[in-house]
């Protein structure tokens, strides 16, 4: 069986990339180099990474901060499982600020930890791209954004396009000066060009969203 290996070699994807496409090249250039994530080689949790991103969706990192620490004090564990979120019921949830969605999304993902139904980090490492958004999006309140961007930032994944963000939607509309932002559709022909690196591609086509906003400091764009 394959094996998939965490992270992949920048200045490879840089040269690649530059060399593909002269216009995301000049941004490239501009910009300088972006270095490897040192999270590509850091040991992470799958259930506790999903729980917590579902706890910051739609709000604040100081406000889902606040909350996820309000949940570690009520489970007495800062890891966010099946068995230590069991150690509390609904109400207590709810008491710590977590939305009835969000609960229910909890909660589902708690049932299917515990049936076996997410693969952990080891098994991930033989599963392709593909193969690990489709086991992760049956659970409640998860996305395919989500597990795209733990396959970029934690699992180092080099050719993952996240064709319906809307930073690298506007990314791309910068390096071609369109007049509107590329469909999803539009985006992923664009994107052909850039395999197998198109993690890195969106890695600047985020950069260069938000230095076309006139952003000073780049935005966050995963869940930590």
């Amino acid at each position: 069986m394959a094996s998939y290996a965490r992270g992949f070699d920048v200045e490879q994807a840089f040269a690649h990339l530059a060399r593909r496409d002269r216009k995301l090249g000049a941004w490239m250039r501009r910009l300088g180099p972006i270095p490897a994530d040192p999270r590509w080689r850091q040991p992470f949790d799958p259930v506790d990474a999903l729980a917590r991103a579902i706890l910051y969706q739609q709000l604040s990192g100081k406000a889902a901060a606040t909350i996820v620490e309000r949940v570690e004090a009520a489970i007495g564990s800062d890891r966010l499982h099946c068995d230590t979120l069991a150690r509390i019921d609904d109400a207590t949830l709810r008491g710590c600020g977590v939305s009835g969605n969000k609960l229910l999304a909890l909660r589902d993902l708690a049932r299917r930890e515990e049936a076996g139904e997410i693969p952990g980090l080891r098994q991930m490492a033989r599963m392709h791209d593909d193969a690990i958004v489709a086991a992760l999006v049956p659970v409640r309140g998860i996305g395919r954004w989500t597990v795209e961007m733990m396959l970029m930032f934690r699992l180092g994944r080099p050719d993952v396009l996240p064709v319906d963000d809307l930073g690298i939607r506007k990314g791309a509309q910068a390096v071609d000066k369109a007049e509107a932002m590329p469909t999803p559709k539009e985006l992923a022909a664009r994107g052909e060009r850039w395999g197998p690196y198109r993690s890195y591609a969106g890695f600047y086509l985020w950069r260069i969203a938000d230095a076309a906003a006139g952003v000073a400091k780049p935005v966050k764009r995963s869940q930590e």
